[in-house]
């Protein structure tokens, strides 16, 4: 039955103005034909990647392979059945192959099937022993900054925004060091304080840049802390090792890796997520549920990952991640890293001759990053930029605050969009408006799309829209009046 993950990787070549561009992996869309409000067609440019990459045809082809075959899993005696339980469970040990996971044990790591980076960090926060502090950056993508203050329980330290990698390590060592002893315990004893977790991502959804996770995770091990890394933008663009990065907990989602179908993954330490009531109750997650004398009912519930997976699995979801893993892996990060950074430098030289454009960052120019940078241009709402690019060249990016509203704020400081307020965002009271363009790519993506959008960012500073456009619903639109 064709249900494996082993087909061919390729290359993905077009032409385009005459000569081939080349992508190391194919994706779906990359076909696709989009109208311009100049008139005529253009090959979709979608330079999007770090909101949802589009999906990898690997991906597609596994998926649409196996779907005569679906059936329930953990639910049925049936073939369907039992053949859909064991490609679950397959996914399941694929996904921790490609993160490195610890061996199975009292120490070993679990992967939790979630639906999204968000879900999954939502779940840990909901498992988190009592009394736990966590420890997070103002920088984090509010997935990884929101989950933790909705137990009253759980107390947060929000940290600030660091300006080098070392600063990073250091502000969080400083944190650490001051945290209160465990409670009974007088001050000065060198007893441990109760449980404790830092939060941090391993590369910014805002400006791509690479954060010292490995230094991180030393830091708060060494004061007696846990940490999960949110590999959202890390994952697709970057080999991880839970076991090399020293890290607890490994959070990230499908749809940022090639694989749609909504499904995420939160990875690591069992004994936390074992320890904690279900994040949902229901079916999968009980082994036995029996009436009480009491009339109420008693529930045995599972300790393996099943104890967070309550009702019918997203198989499809989880086989799509597991594909994406293993197209990735046989690709090679070490190519697919190498024709990234190519592009990277070229999307950054090209913005460099234009002088109205400032590319945001925390670290500074020659900081690590992925395929993620964030700029504003000057004399421009970013709105109106993000759909002139649209509308004119065929090109999608995404503008705003990025779900990192504290970071943008503070990478824009004072700086407003107030010029051409077309889609200009809602600002704070007592702030400007504050928005900024982002462009992101990843394996599928050709040159021809890089040099497009180079090219289209120097022609609109320079000679201005060709088409009039208006607010609709918020965003900045074509007029069809025009």
């Amino acid at each position: 039955m064709p249900v494996s993950v082993d087909s061919a990787v390729s290359a993905d070549c077009t032409v385009s103005a005459g000569r081939s561009v080349c992508a190391p992996l194919p994706v779906l869309g990359r076909d696709v034909r989009v109208p311009l409000v100049t008139g005529g067609e253009v090959d979709y440019a979608a330079l999007d990647y770090a909101a949802s990459a589009p999906a990898l045809q690997r991906v597609w082809d596994d998926v649409a392979a196996y779907a005569p075959y679906y059936g329930s899993v953990h639910r049925g005696a049936g073939y369907l059945s039992q053949l859909s339980t064991d490609l679950f469970e397959n996914s399941r040990r694929t996904i921790a192959g490609f993160l490195g996971c610890r061996p199975d044990g009292d120490a070993g790591d679990q992967v939790v099937f979630t639906r999204s980076t968000t879900d999954s960090l939502n779940l840990l926060a909901a498992a988190l022993p009592q009394d736990t502090e966590v420890f997070v950056f103002e920088t984090e993508h509010h997935a990884s900054l929101l989950p933790w203050e909705r137990r009253a329980d759980t107390v947060v330290t929000y940290l600030d925004a660091p300006r080098t990698p070392r600063q990073a390590v250091d502000i969080l060592a400083a944190a650490l060091a001051g945290r209160e002893p465990a409670a009974g315990t007088e001050p000065g004893t060198g007893r441990p304080a109760g449980p404790a977790l830092v939060c941090v991502t391993g590369a910014s959804n805002v400006t791509g840049e690479l954060w010292p996770v490995r230094e991180l995770a030393a830091v708060a091990h060494a004061h007696g802390a846990r940490i999960v890394l949110d590999a959202a933008q890390l994952a697709p663009h970057h080999p991880i090792d839970i076991r090399d990065l020293d890290v607890d907990w490994v959070a990230f989602s499908g749809h940022k890796l090639y694989a749609p179908f909504g499904a995420g993954v939160l990875a690591g330490r069992a004994d936390w997520l074992q320890g904690a009531e279900p994040y949902l109750a229901g079916g999968g997650a009980s082994r036995t549920v029996a009436r009480r004398t009491d009339g109420g009912v008693e529930v045995d519930w599972h300790t393996t990952a099943a104890r967070h997976e309550a009702g019918s699995p997203n198989v499809i979801g989880a086989y799509s991640i597991a594909a994406a893993c293993q197209a990735l892996t046989e690709a090679g990060f070490d190519e697919l890293v190498a024709r990234e950074q190519r592009l990277i430098a070229r999307v950054r030289a090209g913005l460099a001759t234009v002088p109205e454009v400032r590319v945001l960052s925390l670290f500074g120019d020659d900081a690590p990053r992925v395929g993620v940078l964030s700029f504003v241009v000057e004399g421009w709402n970013s709105s109106h930029f993000a759909a002139a690019l649209s509308a004119e060249y065929g090109i999608g990016v995404r503008d705003g605050l990025f779900c990192a509203h504290p970071l943008v704020r503070t990478l824009l400081g004072s700086e407003s969009d107030e010029p051409g307020e077309c889609g200009a965002p809602e600002a704070v009271p007592g702030e400007k408006s504050l928005n900024a363009i982002r462009v992101s790519f990843g394996a599928g993506t050709p040159d021809e799309h890089i040099e497009r959008f180079v090219r289209a960012v120097r022609e609109l500073v320079v000679d201005g829209a060709r088409w009039n456009y208006r607010t609709e619903g918020g965003r900045c639109v074509p007029d069809p009046s025009a």
